[in-house]
């Protein structure tokens, strides 16, 4: 059976098919742009006589079917890496960043009013909070990332880096129950090796540069540097949930700016 993943459109003399003169045309999408079809969030889409999916909509059974990677360097981040397409102010984002501290730091703490994560079946997510300075700030999670509904955060700064989080069901992993520990998932080597991938897209053998366990309020954090690429990585359980925080940095960045990336991991705490 053939699947027509995609139908170019333009011809050297004249378009070969138009947009509908009464149809409302969003920017966003190239493929529905093209053929004149509806963007509705979910349709199917008609295209040389076959049913498709838009390419922005592919989850991820389809990513696997085509044999696309569910991780890559679009988890980390970087500009111009994988295709991820940008949304804009997702339904129910909500600042919780605080105003700079005497020492130019701010501190962001997940709103309750935040949407996404929830799922059926799942509680909220437990806040967490860290520090970043002055500059960095928010950006938009993409609909079509490939790191999946579970990167819940993405901030950046055009001087240090970027940071992601992660937070995933325990039960993806483990049967944990309603209050696991990060200890109840192994010990720092099992989780780096199990989840590592998830965050650099590859095996993390022979990367792992350090790694430390840490206790904040009675919750075991395990901590990671890993190079190439230069990440480090915060990993801790609460709830029904493992949250990963990741800091990523190109070379020059991480050689001028590791103090602070250090210390914004440092930061990190589920709350």
């Amino acid at each position: 059976m053939g699947t027509t993943l995609f139908a170019s459109c333009w011809v050297p003399t004249q378009p070969k098919c138009k947009p509908k003169p009464d149809m409302h045309v969003k920017k966003q999408s190239l493929l529905l742009r093209c053929c004149g079809e509806d963007e509705s969030e979910g349709n199917d889409v008609s295209v040389g006589g076959k049913t498709v999916k838009p390419i922005g909509l592919l989850g991820r059974r389809s990513a696997i079917v085509l044999g696309l990677p569910l991780f890559s360097a679009a988890a980390l981040g970087f500009p111009g890496d994988g295709f991820a397409v940008k949304q804009g102010l997702l339904a129910g984002r909500v600042p919780g960043l605080s105003e700079p501290d005497e020492n130019g730091w701010r501190t962001y703490q997940r709103p309750d009013e935040k949407s996404g994560g929830h799922g059926v079946g799942w509680s909220p997510i437990i806040p967490y909070m860290f520090k970043v300075p002055q500059d960095w700030d928010e950006v938009p999670v993409s609909i079509a990332d490939l790191g999946g509904t579970e990167i819940d955060l993405r901030f950046a700064s055009p001087q240090e880096g970027r940071l992601f989080v992660i937070v995933a069901p325990v039960l993806r992993f483990a049967d944990l129950g309603d209050d696991a520990k990060i200890e109840d998932i192994g010990p720092p080597e099992k989780v780096i090796n199990a989840f590592g991938p998830e965050v650099i897209g590859e095996n993390v053998e022979g990367k792992v540069l350090s790694m430390g366990v840490v206790q904040h309020s009675g919750r075991t954090y395990y901590q990671f540097e890993l190079e190439p690429p230069h990440v480090l990585i915060t990993a801790t359980a609460a709830g029904n949930r493992l949250y990963l925080f990741n800091i990523t940095a190109k070379g020059l960045q991480w050689k001028r700016h590791y103090k602070d990336l250090k210390q914004i991991a440092d930061s990190f705490r589920v709350v």
